[in-house]
């Protein structure tokens, strides 16, 4: 990162960085595996009952499911921060305000 500093790298690392949130997503999707286990974790994340049914249910594939606004509202990119995974936004913005 440091390397790059000077360049202006601010949509690319954007871009990486929204990709690969959508990619920790689609893999905590993929690791309820069940109906009942989506469902449950969906309300502990506090989305509706009816909302978490409908979505625990669904036949749409793990990344149409991790680019929904249901993932990005249950798993929003501070539930990543909090968890220490910062991505490449930050520590980008950090380096390239010190050149």
């Amino acid at each position: 990162m440091a390397y790059f500093r000077l360049a202006d790298l601010g949509s690319r690392l954007r871009d990486l960085d929204e990709w690969l949130r959508r990619r920790m997503r689609q893999i905590r999707w993929k690791e309820w595996k069940r109906y009942s286990a989506k469902r449950r974790n969906l309300r502990l994340l506090g989305v509706p009952d009816r909302t978490a049914r409908e979505w625990a249910g669904s036949s749409k594939g793990y990344w149409r499911i991790a680019g929904l606004v249901v993932l990005h509202r249950a798993l929003p990119s501070a539930h990543w921060d909090d968890l220490g995974l910062l991505g490449y936004r930050t520590p980008g913005c950090r380096l390239r305000t010190t050149a």
